[in-house]
């Protein structure tokens, strides 16, 4: 790309931020402005300073298994009151810990203006050290409640921006459109752009804001295994005890994706991965040896813990991680003990799923070497499929210690899951 193509995009980029319009309910001018509130925020983290006021989150999956991070400009506090070199700092921070797999970000547009905006020299900075390995493996990128300028300066520049990167973009007017796209339960959404969405929707054709509301679910089909609970699984399946989407998912990639490099890192058409679930919920076979790419039944597993109606650790269980970690001098042997406590307390069928899923987990943990799959690798991917809180989303503060139990369970398998022993025919 030439540099004349550089500087019109560093400019599109500059305007983009510029914020025009936009009204700031969350940001004050005065010296007191008080962050956005962010859950549990140890003052040790590194970039405590940029952290707590809560601009950037990682809400969990989308419907394909593919890592949301969200930036909210509401949270930007006055520019004299945030260095943006450390804002640019953690935003690669965070990347850092995703971009190796498939990502969605998530850019909430309402709250920026000129008070709070970012600099044309931070924007050249970002452009510059942003290089491919952020690029690459991003799947999509939502902007929430654009304005019309950025839709006019994006067209008239379309042009001289890849057109594989102009294919990622898609403009989201309302948040209820977020719901086609996303796992919106997860999503980490401002008050203040929740209010603002509203008064957008009242002010539609001078009418009341339509429902958000999504209708009441149909009842399920005998055959349905996504969106239903283990124990209504195991009374459609002759008393299964592993529901059958994870027995075939497992022993497929045991026999075919061990050594597959990025495995669960990847995601799948997004087309193939809807019919696959339309064949599973009618009872339908499905053959990955046909389909021929380990990724789908990858984002097929995930995809079915992550849409079971209660976390496959139960609810009970977040509370429990978020303390477990909560102490950060505690010995990795006693936080392996406790592992081991919380999950002995898990109902029999609950714990009986976990472990197979988490022997799995550690055999592919044990090709890390080839698949690159580490146990913390893999517990970045299972973390938010396997606990997640009973109402509003994970913040990236709790993500944190969801991760590193995650990544107890796999590497201490053996350890935490010794005592209880499922029957021999459900062992991995």
């Amino acid at each position: 790309m030439s540099n004349l193509s550089h500087v019109i995009i560093l400019r599109l980029n500059f305007d983009f931020f510029k914020g025009e319009g936009s009204s700031l309910a969350c940001v004050t001018d005065g010296p007191s402005a008080p962050p956005v509130s962010t859950p549990s925020l140890d003052p040790s983290h590194p970039y405590y300073d940029v952290a707590r006021h809560g601009i950037i989150q990682v809400s969990g999956d989308d419907h394909y298994g593919r890592k949301l991070i969200v930036f909210s400009s509401c949270c930007l506090p006055p520019s004299h009151q945030l260095n943006h070199r450390r804002l640019l700092e953690y935003l690669k921070f965070t990347l850092d810990q995703y971009v190796e797999m498939d990502y969605i970000l998530v850019y909430f547009h309402y709250g920026l203006r000129s008070s709070n905006k970012p600099s044309l020299k931070w924007l050249r900075e970002a452009y510059s050290e942003f290089d491919r390995k952020y690029k690459k493996n991003l799947k999509a990128l939502y902007v929430v409640h654009p304005t019309n300028f950025i839709r006019i300066v994006w067209n008239l520049f379309k042009p001289l921006i890849s057109h594989k990167f102009g294919r990622k973009l898609t403009y989201v007017n309302y948040l209820a459109e977020l719901r086609e796209h996303l796992n919106y339960e997860q999503l980490f959404i401002p008050p203040e752009v929740l209010r603002h969405d509203e008064e957008l929707r009242a002010t539609q054709k001078g009418g009341p804001p339509p429902s958000v509301k999504t209708p009441p679910p149909r009842p399920p089909l005998p055959t349905q295994q996504f969106g239903v609970s283990l124990q209504y699984i195991r009374e459609k399946n002759r008393e299964a005890v592993i529901p059958p989407v994870m027995t075939q998912t497992v022993t497929y990639l045991k026999e075919k994706g061990l050594r597959t490099e990025g495995l669960f890192r990847r995601s799948a058409r997004v087309q193939l991965i809807k019919e696959v679930q339309k064949l599973y919920n009618l009872g339908k076979p499905v053959n990955f040896e046909q389909i021929g790419d380990v990724h789908v039944p990858a984002v097929i597993l995930k995809t079915f813990l992550r849409e079971l109606p209660e976390p496959l650790l139960t609810f009970r269980v977040y509370s429990q991680v978020q303390e477990l970690l909560r102490e950060s001098h505690v010995e990795s042997s006693l936080r392996v003990t406790r592992c081991k406590q919380i999950v002995e307390s898990l109902p029999e069928h609950n714990f009986i799923v976990a472990k197979y899923l988490l022997c799995f987990l550690h055999q592919v943990s044990q090709e890390s070497i080839i698949n690159k799959m580490s146990p913390s690798n893999l517990a970045c991917v299972f973390g938010v499929n396997l606990v997640w809180p009973r109402h509003g989303s994970i913040s990236l503060t709790a993500l944190t210690p969801i991760n590193i139990f995650a990544e107890l369970l796999i590497e201490h398998v053996h350890t935490v899951f010794g005592s209880r022993c499922p029957p021999a025919q459900v062992m991995p």
